[in-house]
This record gives C-alpha cells, sequence and structure tokens, in this order.
C-alpha cells in the first residue's frame, strides 16, 4: 500500500518506540486544531492580528534569549527582571520548563548526531521535528552538566510551577488582552493563543529539523548542523546553526553583520539598556580560522579535480643529444631547463605552427619569457602541462619558472602523523 510505503519512509530512522506522550500530543494536535477552527469561523481583527504577531514575538524571545542562549549556553547575564521576563515569555511557548528544555538542548551539543542526542538528525526529519517529543523510546539523553540549573532559584520555581505559570501566560493571559481591551475574546483565544502558540511550537522544532538539514556548512562539516536564512526567519535568527554548534557559548548566531538575527539585536539592545552584561563572543580571529579552512576544504575539491603538471622529480632526466634526436620527429621546446612537446598544440599556438616548428631542438627560455614576446599566466600554466622531461646538465631552472602560476597557491593536506615526523625529527 502507498500509505504504508509512506510512513516506513518517514520513520524509517526511528528508534523502537515504546509508548507514546499522550500529553504533548493532545497539544500539538489539539491547538493547531483549535487554530484552524477560529481561521475558519472567527472573524479576523486588525488589533488582534497585531496582538498576535508582538505576543508571538515576545514568546519565542523566551524560548531563544532565554531558555536558549541564556540559560542553556550561558551567552550573556541577564539582570533579575529580565531573568523574570524571558522565563514567563518562554512558559508561554508551552515547550516545558526551562529546566528540561536546557537539560536536553546541553545534551544536543554534547552527543550530536549520536544516539544520546535527544533529537539526533540521523534520525529523519520527522523524529528530529515532532517525533522525539511526542514518542517514548529505548534511547535516553546522554549525560550532560546541569548543576547550575540546580541551584537557580528562578529556574527551579518555574519548573516547579510549570503548569500554572503555562495555564496563565499561554492561555489565559493571551486571551485577555483582547478581550478586555477590545471585546475580541474568541480573536484572543483563537489567535493570540492557539494559533500563536502552534506558530512558536513549529519554529522552534525547526531549530532541530531544517537547520540540521538545509543550508550549508561555513565553519565547519563534521557534524550535521546548517546555516540558511531561511531557517533563521522562522526561527528568529537561530538558523546560522553551523555556526552555534562550532561557537555556541556566543551570544550571536549571525557573526556578520547583514545576517538576519533578532535575537541577538535584542540582547544587544538589553545590554545598552543596562538588562544584560557580559556578552560573550568567540575571538573573530578563530572563527574567521574555521571560515577559511571550509574554502580551503572546497577549493582543495576543485584542485583535486583539475589535471595538473607531472612534478619535476617524476620527469626524466634527457640528455642534449636525445633532446635533439627526438625533436626531429616531434616538436620539442626548452624552456627553463624543462623540455615540453608542444606538437599537439602547433594548430592552435596563437603565434602560428611556424613560429614553434622552427625552433624545434632549441632553448627558447628568453623568448617565451618576453625576448619575443611576455606570455601570459594561462600560457605558462598550459607550457607547464607539456612537460616531457628536464635536460641534462641543462640550464640552471630559476625558482620562480620551476612553479607555474596556477600551482604557486597549491593547496596541501597535512597530515598528523606527518606533523609529528617533523616535530621530532633532530
Amino acid at each position: 500500500m502507498l500509505g504504508d510505503h509512506v510512513v516506513k519512509s518517514l520513520t524509517k530512522g526511528f528508534p523502537t518506540i515504546t509508548g507514546i506522550k499522550w500529553f504533548n500530543l493532545s497539544v500539538l494536535v489539539i491547538t493547531p486544531a483549535l487554530s484552524l477552527y477560529g481561521l475558519l469561523n472567527v472573524p479576523i481583527l486588525e488589533k488582534t492580528v497585531v496582538c498576535t504577531s508582538c505576543y508571538y514575538i515576545f514568546s519565542m524571545l523566551g524560548i531563544t534569549a532565554g531558555y536558549h542562549r541564556l540559560w542553556s549556553h550561558r551567552s550573556y547575564n541577564a539582570s533579575f527582571p529580565l531573568q523574570v521576563i524571558l522565563i514567563l515569555a518562554g512558559a508561554s511557548a508551552v515547550q516545558g520548563s526551562c529546566y528540561w528544555w536546557a537539560r536536553r538542548h546541553r545534551s544536543h551539543h554534547r552527543h550530536t548526531d549520536t544516539d544520546l542526542d535527544p533529537y539526533n538528525s540521523e534520525r529523519g526529519l520527522l523524529w528530529t521535528h515532532i517525533g522525539w517529543t511526542i514518542f517514548d523510546s529505548n534511547l535516553k539523553a546522554g549525560p550532560a552538566d546541569i548543576s547550575d540549573l540546580r541551584k537557580d532559584p528562578l529556574v527551579q520555581w518555574q519548573h516547579r510551577w510549570y503548569f500554572v505559570i503555562l495555564s496563565i501566560f499561554g492561555y489565559l493571559l493571551p486571551m485577555c488582552i483582547p478581550g478586555l481591551l477590545w471585546g475580541d475574546w474568541k480573536g484572543g483565544f483563537y489567535f493570540v493563543g492557539t494559533l500563536r502558540m502552534t506558530a512558536c511550537h513549529h519554529s522552534t522544532f525547526c531549530i532541530n529539523s531544517i537547520a540540521h538539514y538545509l543550508g550549508s556548512t561555513p565553519y565547519d562539516d563534521k557534524h550535521s548542523p546548517r546555516d540558511h536564512l531561511i531557517s533563521a526567519i522562522v526561527t528568529m535568527g537561530e538558523g546560522y546553526h553551523n555556526f552555534h554548534h562550532q561557537f555556541p557559548m556566543d551570544y550571536r548566531n549571525a557573526f556578520r553583520w547583514y545576517q538576519y538575527d533578532p535575537t541577538k539585536w535584542f540582547i544587544a539592545a538589553c545590554h545598552q539598556l543596562g538588562l544584560a552584561s557580559h556578552l560573550r563572543v568567540f575571538p573573530s580571529n578563530e572563527i574567521e580560522k574555521g571560515a577559511l579552512t571550509m574554502k580551503l576544504k572546497a577549493l582543495k575539491d576543485v584542485q583535486d579535480s583539475l589535471a595538473w603538471p607531472v612534478p619535476p622529480n617524476q620527469l626524466p632526466i634527457v640528455t642534449w643529444e636525445s633532446f635533439q634526436e627526438e625533436s626531429k620527429s616531434r616538436t620539442l621546446l626548452l624552456v627553463s631547463g624543462f623540455i615540453h612537446d608542444t606538437s599537439l598544440f602547433l594548430d592552435n599556438h596563437p603565434g602560428g605552427q611556424a613560429l614553434l616548428t622552427r625552433n624545434t631542438g632549441k632553448d627558447m627560455t628568453a623568448a617565451f619569457f618576453g625576448g619575443v614576446y611576455s606570455h601570459s599566466h594561462a600560457a605558462h600554466n598550459l607550457l607547464a602541462m607539456m612537460r616531457v622531461g628536464i635536460l641534462a646538465g641543462g640550464v640552471e631552472v630559476p625558482a620562480e619558472h620551476v612553479v607555474p602560476p596556477s600551482q604557486r597557491l597549491i593547496i596541501s593536506s597535512t597530515e598528523c602523523k606527518d606533523a609529528l615526523k617533523s616535530d621530532t625529527t633532530p
């Protein structure tokens, strides 16, 4: 059956399921169902739309600036009033207590892409987006240090009273704001409440799912996290996930000034207002090293796909007599001590065949380097591909002539054993 095939495809990477988290499933099914009912049956007022958007931003900042960057990674210090606002905002998103959320997120960073990662990307988009939240399995989150969270009185207070707080800030307050201010109780419930909450859920879930699949790896490709503008837009700036996994203690997700990261801007604004301090940043020099490494790796792949001249140490040593004899049957030119076979290039030579054929068996170094024509870098690169030998006892080769322009910035791989050997060589 087609349906069975689709289900098997979507759940291919799932671990052994041992049960269902009914509360989570209820929230994630009933909430969007109520949202859809409201969209189809409840009048949409402009004031309520604005309120929905503002409350969405409030809830998301509770997750991104609060649960994530403050409590999970301690990337900045927040004043007590800001902590209170963020922990209430985080509860309004109805994604678990800060203590529960940060514990699993730290485990995710410590054990990325392994079975100890609660939302292991190797198990597929469906598992990372929503599966891990609604199914019990035989997997357990890996260990992570949460001693600071255990000692944090505000985090522990929210954890103890979580269901009361989420009822007030997740459901009651969103309904009361439009209801009391302009009489739109239904709009408050269906839009500011359930629709906003649905958007918060799936925006945050995208950090675990599409941010590990969509985009590029500009800082490191050892693990799955990726950077992409779309991911950043739907997650309030959390979509520069490759950067974040490399430099998790940095309060920024977007390192470049032009990248979209409203959470970074919010934290920076709080710093200017005296509500946040000790904004932690990874040294720019080390960030640029990571970026350079990945650029060089990409260039190395291009470099390895190209054909290059035969290395000098692999070319045969040819006597002057052999050179002269061979030049009678093919067009051989001597340039900087290297013997070049230009026979296949005769028809393509810009100066015509005669210029090459009448000089076969001769030293054309001076002519090639400006005596007749100062050849371009492309010409030097092409000539190097025609090397077939080195003249025995010939002209001493200037160092700058040995390496063609295309190889002067060659990218080489350094193995650990080679580095160790060089360190121990007397």
